[in-house]
């Protein structure tokens, strides 16, 4: 099966069968439900308006045609962006004092998949109560569409790659004179979608010499567009070659940002965060957020500067509710994703961009230097394979009472801090998977880790 169906949206591959996959039908059930669950907030009556983009997918103009269509019909105005970004759109959200927004991306997902994300009129991702509520009226499809005087209205926005630029641009810290003296040569990859067009148009706004590499936005990804160290060899041997600065490396949707360091090595994605909350605490002093699976470098970091940090539960939401409580001053999650709230409660790479630069040309040092200069950690992600009739949940509850002298949280599966490592254990929500991720200060010591819980786990479970 491979349509998905969560809190935060629908996923799927395009073609195939209704409810198995991604295809028209279910795009307009499910955009359905969202109008419908917009309208149902909206006692007032007043007409609604819902902010569009999408990325480069081959398959985005047609389920974006379908989702804006959709909404149309059920009398709610759009606002399209078209090519755009995660980011981007959410920052457009409550510039149009719209009442929501959708994003067409399947995020770092293959190219035969595709997917919706919705947000409030925050420009904000869904809590877990409201996209329950939008999946039970995509089951009922209990759906009333406007009649025809009360159509909504479709228009076109191109303006919002621009706003959004100007708006990082003129955030307190980021410091554009300081990367313009800097005279940075940097490559950008974009597997070919919109990170493409508005990242080089960030760079060049900001003074930076950019060497384009996969930045045409066609949807073909040359590559896995996850942004992890075995899919980027590529642009670290251009980067060395080219005899650039760094290489810059973003998600289709462009919410998570990787960097690459002058000699081809991996600055690390858990490591984006890191740094760029390393120069905003050394500006603004105050406390970190990121979820149970992300580095404790930030931990470290953010204790530096004599803050506190907190983990969520994994998933943006999650961490952003968090952040809000705690009042942070920057957060996010270890694959890359930053979130800044003088800028907005999403995940920005175009945001990470601007303050890593800003913090690398204000440091004067080689990029390579200043991942060095951090707290090393390393990671094993693992997933064991259990039967359906296995209780995961007692597995899980079994491994924390085994572990109940250690540091142990239960917010989102089990997460067990050691001294000097950690493991974090969660079942997957759609098979019978526990993955099990560890960090240690070695490699060796964290696959060592890895295995030693996973046999314990498998005793527990009589395999």
């Amino acid at each position: 099966m491979t349509l998905i169906k969560s809190i935060s949206g629908i996923r799927g591959t395009i073609g195939g069968q209704t409810d198995d996959n991604l295809t028209p039908l279910d795009a307009v059930k499910f955009a359905s439900a969202y109008g419908v669950w917009l309208l149902k907030r909206n006692p007032s009556g007043k007409k609604l308006k819902v902010v569009i983009g999408r990325d480069a997918r081959i398959s985005g103009k047609m389920i974006s045609s379908l989702v804006s269509n959709t909404l149309v019909g059920l009398g709610i105005d759009v606002v399209d962006l078209g090519l755009s970004t995660t980011p981007t759109v959410e920052v457009a959200v409550p510039l149009e004092k719209a009442d929501g927004g959708i994003i067409v991306t399947a995020s770092h997902n293959p190219k035969q998949w595709n997917a919706l994300k919705l947000l409030n009129e925050a420009g904000e991702f869904l809590n877990a109560a409201e996209g329950n509520i939008i999946l039970e009226l995509a089951a009922s499809q209990d759906f009333e569409y406007a009649q025809v005087d009360d159509l909504g209205t479709y228009s076109k926005n191109k303006d919002y790659f621009e706003k959004h630029i100007t708006e990082v641009l003129n955030l307190p810290l980021v410091d554009v004179d300081a990367i313009r003296n800097a005279g940075f040569k940097v490559v950008v990859d974009a597997v070919n979608s919109t990170g493409g067009i508005v990242i080089p148009q960030l760079l060049d706004a900001l003074g930076v010499e950019c060497v384009k590499l996969y930045c045409e936005p066609n949807g073909e990804f040359p590559h896995n567009p996850e942004p992890l160290p075995k899919h980027l060899q590529e642009i670290s041997k251009l980067v060395v070659s080219e005899g650039a600065d760094l290489g810059i490396v973003v998600d289709p949707d462009v919410d998570r940002l990787a960097i690459v360091n002058e000699d081809g090595s991996m600055f690390g994605e858990e490591y984006t965060l890191v740094a760029c909350a390393d120069y905003v605490l050394s500006k603004t002093p105050g406390d970190t957020v990121s979820n149970l699976s992300s580095s404790r470098a930030l931990r470290d970091v953010t204790q530096k500067h004599g803050g506190s940090y907190e983990a969520s539960a994994v998933g943006e939401v999650n961490v952003v509710q968090l952040m809000k409580k705690n009042k942070v001053i920057i957060g996010g999650e270890g694959n890359g994703g930053i979130i800044y709230p003088s800028s907005h409660y999403g995940r920005d790479s175009l945001v990470g961009v601007a303050l890593f630069l800003s913090h690398l040309a204000q440091m004067k040092v080689s990029c390579k230097t200043l991942r060095d200069s951090y707290p090393s950690y390393f990671m094993s992600k693992n997933k064991i394979e259990l039967t359906p009739q296995i209780d995961v949940d007692g597995i899980l509850s079994s491994m924390a009472s085994t572990y109940k002298n250690e540091d142990i949280s239960t917010i989102d599966g089990v997460k067990i801090d050691f001294d000097s490592e950690w493991v974090h254990l969660r079942k997957s929500n759609t098979e019978p998977i526990i993955r099990i991720y560890t960090e240690s200060h070695t490699q060796e010591a964290a696959d060592a880790l890895a295995q030693r819980i996973i046999e314990e786990i498998k005793v527990i479970a009589k395999l």
